[in-house]
């Protein structure tokens, strides 16, 4: 049986050991209570800092997505709004519309009415040139372009592009209105295209004519036309409700997934520090233990070796 000698050397290598073992713990555990962090570089948790990492990731992904939901909602809301100013600015045409063909205008009023659709249709064409943060939104993709001219021209500039607003994952909804469907493109200034500022020129050229045909007309074929534009604008809203709705809803199940997240982050990145200041005490208390247990055994050693 061999038996083997525990020398002096070893004791002090073992000490020491022991001893640096203690300091790196009492080390680690001072890091993580002033850093918070109980996972300071991977090699303290692999599996924890892949989480970390990943949790991370995701919500940088998050935030870009909650940021476009901002911005696209309050591109919406700036659409809607405009499209209420159009639709009332409407509704006082019609109400001119009514009066002309009830024949109790006299013809300076049926002019005085055709003035003020004019101002109408320029203060219409203006409010379709609405801007969110610099870009026309009523141009499709073509945003440094204001859709409509002032005056007599009513084409559009704008173009049929789509815009759209990433919100998920593989989702993307469309913010831009096309507003060209209602206003139409100049292309029926006597009202045969049936959208808006055509219907609208030839309501005011009725007015100004002045006789009992056009008010005929203007309580019967201009009226039914102003009324299918006011349907056509209610839709055009709708869709727009529909859409900030969508905007909304996806707010929600970010925050949601964000808070989630959030907490999945802080329970697996995050230190406990009750428990932490706890263990410094206990392992600072072992450390300066160990420190005087070592002192004393090494220099015994060092007594048994002088005298030899």
């Amino acid at each position: 049986m061999v038996v083997e000698r525990i020398t002096d050397l070893m004791t002090q290598q073992a000490t020491t050991t022991n001893v640096t073992a203690d300091l790196d713990q009492l080390t680690k555990t001072d890091n993580e209570l002033s850093s918070g962090l109980a996972i300071t570089e991977p090699s303290d948790n692999p599996y924890g800092a892949s989480v970390v990492l990943d949790l991370n990731s995701q919500l940088s992904q998050l935030g870009s997505y909650s940021s476009n939901i901002t911005n696209a909602t309050s591109w919406m809301n700036t659409s809607s709004s405009a499209l209420s100013s159009i639709e009332n600015m409407v509704q006082t045409v019609r109400q001119l519309v009514v009066e002309g063909a009830n024949g109790t205008n006299t013809a300076a009023d049926d002019q005085s009415a055709a003035q003020e659709v004019d101002q109408l249709i320029d203060a219409i064409k203006q409010t379709a040139n609405t801007t969110y943060d610099g870009s026309y939104i009523f141009s499709g993709t073509a945003t440094s372009t204001a859709p409509y001219e002032s005056g007599s021209d009513d084409s559009y500039q704008g173009n049929s592009g789509t815009i759209t607003a990433a919100i998920g994952s593989g989702s993307t909804v469309p913010i831009n209105t096309n507003i060209e469907s209602i206003l139409g493109n100049g292309n029926g200034s006597n009202g045969s295209d049936g959208l808006l500022l055509g219907t609208l020129r030839q309501i005011a050229s009725d007015l100004n004519t002045g006789t009992g045909a056009s008010q005929t007309t203007l309580g019967t074929t201009d009226l039914t036309a102003l009324d299918n534009n006011l349907n056509s604008l209610d839709e055009l809203q709708a869709n727009v409700g529909a859409l900030t709705d969508r905007l909304s809803i996806a707010s929600s199940q970010i925050q949601s997934t964000q808070s989630a997240d959030n907490t999945e982050l802080v329970n697996t990145q995050d230190a406990n520090m009750a428990t932490l200041a706890t263990d410094y005490s206990t392992e600072s208390a072992g450390y300066q233990a160990a420190l005087q247990a070592g002192a004393q055994i090494i220099q015994e050693s060092l007594l048994n070796f002088l005298s030899q």
